[in-house]
């Protein structure tokens, strides 16, 4: 996974199988798929990498499926730099971790390494995967922990990177990782979203493993402040979309400069963006905010 290269970028986590890329918000139907149009846009500011995340067994299979039917996305033969292409995490969120006990959780995992393997031009990490101790009305401490530490077992095996979640959990997936480190550390891996201390983005980093920064990372000015002291060659850069957008409201959002027009979703217009609906074109956003924070250079573009 990397953050950019050769002037381009790779977005290294967004939800795109999320129904509002169908049109459909809420459960209502408010405008006609625009998923080939969110690509383009995404091409249009070099960002023609792009790790779709999946949280369960059954939307990764779908992932997976979505991207081998585009027929060019695994022709690694194709010259076109501006074609945008696919992969995918496989891996059981920590809000669905309850998944592992509709069946043996050794035939779950076998389930889920089985599609890693059959799938190696497409899957590219392991997750996404961990701890979320606010939602925990959708899954126990106790069961993320089982499905958390069973999962350590996939990065064992295939030596793939580790797509993390850690979402005020104190301390305990920090722990985690340090007692087991064997199991994960060869692929190594990126604690996505980060939006927690410096001192806690120092002892990821220590353990190899990189910081993931999109729109949620970068709210506040102490969140600013913590991103000025990560490394430059340990951040990575992600949109979540269409989750963390970086609104009005934000402490960083005056070091924007790309602007894109949109419309509400009742308003829809094909071409342009939805408002409040982030999408991986908007990493050019996230990059100028992080560059802007740090007091590093990120070159103005046009507004689009």
């Amino acid at each position: 996974m990397a953050m950019g290269c050769s002037g381009k970028f790779i977005d290294i986590g967004a939800n795109l199988l999320d129904p509002v890329f169908s049109g459909t918000y809420h459960g209502t139907q408010r405008h006609e798929s625009d998923f080939e149009a969110v690509l383009l846009r995404s091409s249009s500011v070099g960002c023609n990498r792009i790790i779709l995340t999946a949280g369960m067994l059954s939307e990764a299979t779908e992932a997976i499926e979505l991207i081998k039917s585009r027929s060019d996305n695994n022709d690694t033969s194709n010259s076109d730099s501006s074609e945008v292409r696919l992969y995918s995490t496989v891996g059981v969120h920590p809000t669905r971790c309850d998944e592992f006990k509709v069946s043996d959780i050794t035939a779950h995992i076998e389930k889920l390494h089985s599609l890693i393997v059959e799938n190696p031009n497409v899957v590219v990490a392991v997750g996404e995967l961990g701890l979320d101790y606010d939602r925990l009305n959708f899954c126990s401490k106790e069961q993320q922990m089982i499905g958390f530490k069973a999962q350590l077992e996939l990065a064992r095996r295939t030596s793939l990177p580790l797509f993390l979640h850690n979402r005020n959990c104190d301390r305990d997936l920090l722990e985690v990782l340090k007692q087991n480190r064997e199991m994960w550390e060869k692929g190594g891996g990126v604690v996505h979203s980060f939006d927690g201390s410096a001192d806690l983005a120092r002892e990821f980093i220590e353990l190899g493993l990189y910081i993931g920064l999109n729109g949620c990372s970068l709210k506040t000015a102490e969140n600013l402040e913590v991103i000025k002291t990560i490394p430059s060659n340990r951040i990575l850069l992600e949109t979540d979309a269409p989750w963390c957008d970086i609104r009005a409201t934000h402490a960083g959002h005056h070091l924007i400069s790309t602007k894109f027009e949109s419309k509400k979703e009742k308003k829809f217009e094909m071409g342009i963006t939805v408002k409040n609906r982030q999408e991986p074109c908007h990493i050019v956003q996230v990059l100028e905010v992080v560059a802007g924070a740090r007091g590093e250079v990120s070159k103005p573009r046009d507004n689009i």
